[in-house]
């Protein structure tokens, strides 16, 4: 970690090692728009997101919104920045690594698939393609434009995807190729052009004060309270414990699979945590047990209730999620250092975009259960 979110200087700036939002930090947060629907869970997330990416929230180069989600009954908060905080981000990888970086023409596509490095037509194109160049490898993104378009209750569209949409399609396809090239540093937030669909009718949004009894996600750390560190894997991890500590109280799957999604985002399920009995277990591991834990018992038949959550990854732990998880602990109990590697030379293609029978397959393998 650099010390440039250090550099910011004053009572905002971010430490590299810590693991709580201070009172000044708070209050500026809170003055931003977020509410007190906030849990500490998403609180600790974001700390962690804006150290590992070095966004300053406090300079508008990420932000955390909240949009009402009638599952959960409350807002819901989602890292989110601009595409200029993903170049910030790629070129200060490239800068520090010495790789090389670019891209390459920006094209546009119309409703009958023809392609074009040029929009000139009034109406908007129904797709751009965007292609990171890193170190000489191609990460190519193709974003639709009905699948981002910001609309209001009558369909129209709005802000600056009425004025410039093939600009703002093309943000979101740059966005998603920035993300296949830099995975590990852009994991977890999303851009406010990918976001902006997230906004039309459909859902409301509803604000609500803390009510008496409740916690507040915004109280500082009691004095003496126990004090967290990460070290490359080894001891827990503030942030990761509090999304353990939510799904320990959770009463329903549902609850956990939200728990699971926010620590998904925030980067922290290989983060080790103390569980509900008191020990030590990676955070993604004990989230899918505590789901399992509240879903419905057993058949009779001693048959296995199956670890799928939902299918849908924006609800919380889909099929391929636990496929992953579980290759990964897999090849890490076998010693094997290169799993990316190793699965696209077999597979053709990268575990992100692989299914979970390909992933079960090779989990097969390595743990020697393979037919």
């Amino acid at each position: 970690m650099s010390n440039e979110l250090v550099k910011s200087g004053g009572a905002l700036a971010i430490r590299p090692d810590q693991t709580q939002w201070t009172e000044q930090q708070g209050l500026v947060l809170r003055q931003s728009g977020i509410s007190d629907q906030v849990t500490a869970a998403e609180l600790s997330g974001f700390l962690h997101l804006c150290q590992r990416t070095e966004l300053d929230p406090f300079s508008r180069q990420i932000y955390l919104i909240g949009r009402y989600d009638r599952r959960a009954g409350r807002e819901v908060f989602t890292p989110q920045t601009g595409i200029d905080g993903y170049r910030v981000v790629a070129h200060r990888v490239i800068a520090a690594s010495g790789e090389t970086f670019g891209y390459e023409d920006t094209l546009w596509c119309d409703a009958s698939g023809r392609w074009c490095d040029a929009w000139l037509a009034e109406e908007p194109p129904a797709a751009a393609k965007v292609t990171v160049l890193r170190n000489g490898q191609r990460f190519s993104a193709v974003a639709l434009f009905r699948e981002y378009v910001q609309t209001g209750k009558e369909g129209k569209r709005l802000g600056l995807w009425g004025k410039m949409p093939a600009g703002q399609v093309a943000k979101c396809a740059e966005a998603l190729a920035l993300r296949k090239a830099f995975p590990h540093d852009l994991a977890g937030v999303y851009t406010a052009e990918e976001m902006a669909q997230a906004d039309n009718p459909g859902d409301e949004r509803h604000l609500r004060a803390v009510q008496q009894g409740e916690a507040d996600p915004w109280a500082a750390p009691r004095p003496g309270a126990e004090q967290w560190q990460t070290t490359a894997g080894k001891g827990r991890s503030q942030p990761a414990q509090d999304f353990a500590d939510t799904a320990t109280k959770a009463t329903t799957p549902a609850a956990v699979k939200d728990v699971y999604k926010q620590a998904h985002a925030a980067g922290l399920l290989g983060e080790t945590v103390k569980t509900l009995d008191r020990e030590l277990l990676e955070l993604g591991a004990y989230l899918i047990a505590r789901g399992q834990e509240l879903a419905e018992p057993a058949p009779a038949d001693g048959g296995v209730v199956d670890a799928e959550v939902v299918a849908d990854p924006a609800e919380g732990p889909s099929e391929a999620d636990v496929a992953e998880h579980q290759l990964r602990e897999a090849a890490a109990a076998a010693g094997l250092t290169n799993l990316d590697e190793e699965f696209e030379r077999s597979y053709g293609l990268p575990i992100r975009e692989a299914g979970a029978p390909q992933m079960r397959e090779m989990t097969r393998i390595l743990t020697g259960s393979a037919a």
